[in-house]
């Protein structure tokens, strides 16, 4: 038998007990940090809060609601049919090939394939800005279409570009130069329609300017030049123009064209060239 302990003995040993138990019952296995009073809610942003997420703005689209038509010239596939030798009208009274299969660099980067992957990102870009944006081939594995399609495909559009590269064979030209169609100064709508297009032309070579390339020299002193031979201008309905981005042959022109950061220099300065037309029209 244990031996008897003096009451006053156990006193410290029930107290220990009973805020032993105290302790015990004040975690409660039920309650979570975040049901403090203080920071219940907190989970639920407000401003100013963290964890707030911004509203977010959309990016302007200045282009909302216009119609770009885009004419990459020539075509992957017209180098092996005879489709692109047939007769069509030029537009002027006359007839043309169907199409040419373009030029290339010396080391065979062919224009065809400049012209589409340059339109491929003309396209992108205006089409953040809201353009519709229409082309006038689906590929570059193709025929055609033919040069007078090339300009009538954009008949609901606000305006046509056609993209291409120069190939003269003097390795010494260099630069970009814009052709309008040269007006017809018996129709006044034809000559509108002309004064419209060289608009286009103007602001286009300045986009050209602004991206620092220079214009051609032997096609005018301001790269503008307006002629009555290219089909695809004369059958368009709205105001159109070439873009001639610089020289293939030329060495320091088919470097730029070669090089994917070359290409967007050209696609950003024809698409700043539309957008500045389309907002000021």
């Amino acid at each position: 038998m244990l031996p008897l302990r003096p009451a006053h003995a156990l006193l410290p040993l029930l107290l220990a007990s009973v805020l032993s138990g105290c302790a015990l019952g004040a975690a409660d296995p039920q309650t979570r940090p975040s049901e403090n009073p203080r920071t219940a809610g907190a989970s639920a942003s407000t401003p100013g809060t963290p964890g707030t997420v911004p509203p977010t703005t959309e990016a302007p689209r200045p282009l909302e609601g216009r119609t770009v038509a885009l004419d990459p010239g020539h075509n992957g596939g017209n180098a092996g049919s005879a489709e692109i030798t047939r007769q069509v009208d030029d537009g002027r009274g006359g007839t043309k090939d169907c199409n040419t299969t373009g030029t290339a660099t010396n080391s065979d980067y062919a224009e065809h394939a400049f012209n589409w992957e340059v339109a491929l990102e003309v396209r992108e870009q205006l089409e953040k800005h809201g353009a519709s944006v229409v082309l006038s081939r689906d590929d570059d594995e193709g025929v055609g279409p033919c040069v007078d399609e090339r300009g009538a495909f954009a008949d609901d559009a606000d305006l046509l570009v056609s993209i291409h590269a120069n190939g003269t064979e003097d390795t010494s030209a260099q630069g970009f130069h814009v052709i309008v169609p040269e007006p017809l100064d018996d129709e006044v709508a034809a000559t509108d329609l002309a004064a419209d297009s060289a608009d286009l032309g103007e602001v286009l070579v300045a986009a050209f300017e602004d991206a620092d390339l220079s214009p051609n020299p032997a096609y005018g002193e301001d790269g503008l030049v307006a002629r009555s031979d290219i089909a695809g201008l004369n059958h368009a309905s709205v105001p159109a123009a070439m873009v001639e981005c610089g020289e293939m042959r030329n060495v320091e022109d088919a470097a730029r064209m070669e090089s994917s950061e070359g290409r967007s220099v050209y696609a950003s300065a024809i698409s700043a060239g539309i957008e500045e037309y389309l907002i000021g029209d």
